[in-house]
């Protein structure tokens, strides 16, 4: 008898997606709200970000090459249907490093580059809203070939979905800021964070409402009996979620708004998957039918349950070392 390792596969690509949105995702609204940012406390903005920001995307390329190796199916019929957006991310991403290493070594075009940096985190967070809705309103397929244009993205609902997580993202970055900083800087966080959960809720309940409209499978699987019963808790306790956020950021605590905007962006991980379940390629095939031989799986998960440890080792230990508020005298090198 063969151990099936599809669900394994499963646990950590979705483990490294929600790391890569999670870590990757509040520095990249920290760059969007740098561009907001009161000008006297820009340095700390970049500051509180600078040791680590990059290491984040280790968890982009885990879930690329993930994909390809343990669910090749899928990764043949995703790809060519989101390449553009995918390609405007990673040019985004490029182009925001290079915008953050110049910003430091060319102070006379140090303006430039701060609208270079803000610029391409948010053209790196819209793109990558616009995959998730392309994702979710699924794909054009005939038998194992993807058969729509590289334009499907262009749609309504990915292109909400490219708005609603800049908003994501900042509430994200909100809450980053106002752990890491003190006085006027913290407060304009605060201000920032209310602004971005008011754009979030609105953001989740338009997907929340439109999913299942045009999604007939998806309507049937929240709606039907008994599981309207089972799944009511997810959008409750995500307005809970919410409300406690909303307070945090009221009530002058500095660790709270992070963990709350962390617990949103679960709560809809959650719903997501809820969803789509078992689909890997939505309304064609399941994980099962998209997976790679057991062998190829088998010969993959060695080195990767050798390489996750030590990937979350270092992240936890990079945060470790720069932990704390960050100060104007402390500075990037």
């Amino acid at each position: 008898m063969q151990l099936d390792l599809v669900p394994l596969w499963t646990g950590i690509l979705g483990l490294g997606v929600f790391f890569y949105v999670l870590l990757d995702g509040f520095d990249l609204g920290v760059g969007i709200l740098y561009g907001f940012a009161p000008a006297g406390g820009r340095g700390r903005v970049m500051n509180s970000i600078s040791p680590i920001w990059d290491g984040n995307e280790t968890w982009l390329i885990l879930g690329g090459i993930g994909l390809f190796a343990a669910f090749p199916l899928a990764y043949a019929i995703i790809i060519p249907a989101v390449y553009f957006p995918i390609l405007i991310m990673l040019l985004a991403l490029v182009f925001r490093g290079v915008a953050f290493e110049f910003r430091f070594k060319r102070p006379a075009l140090r303006r430039f580059w701060d609208r270079a940096f803000c610029g391409g985190s948010v053209v790196a967070t819209f793109a990558q809203g616009v995959i998730l809705g392309t994702y979710i309103q699924g794909f054009k397929v005939t038998g194992r070939v993807f058969t729509g244009t590289s334009f499907d993205w262009l749609h309504p609902f990915p292109l909400l979905t490219g708005v609603a997580l800049m908003f994501g993202y900042c509430l994200l970055g909100a809450g980053w800021l106002i752990m890491k900083t003190e006085g006027e800087l913290q407060s304009w966080a605060r201000d920032a964070g209310r602004i971005a959960l008011l754009g979030v809720l609105i953001g989740v309940g338009i997907v929340s409402i439109w999913t299942p409209l045009v999604d007939p499978d998806i309507a049937k699987r929240w709606f039907s009996w008994p599981n309207i019963v089972f799944l009511a808790p997810i959008p409750i306790v995500t307005l809970l979620i919410a409300w406690g956020e909303w307070i945090a950021l009221d009530r002058l605590h500095e660790v709270s708004p992070f963990l709350g905007a962390l617990g949103i962006f679960l709560m809809s991980y959650l719903g997501i998957a809820i969803s789509l379940w078992p689909m890997i390629v939505p309304h064609h095939y399941s994980l099962w039918q998209a997976a790679s031989d057991q062998s190829t799986q088998a010969f993959l998960m060695i080195g990767t349950l050798f390489l996750l440890p030590v990937i979350l080792m270092y992240t936890a230990w990079s945060y470790w070392v720069f932990r704390g508020k960050v100060r104007n005298d402390i500075g990037y090198h």
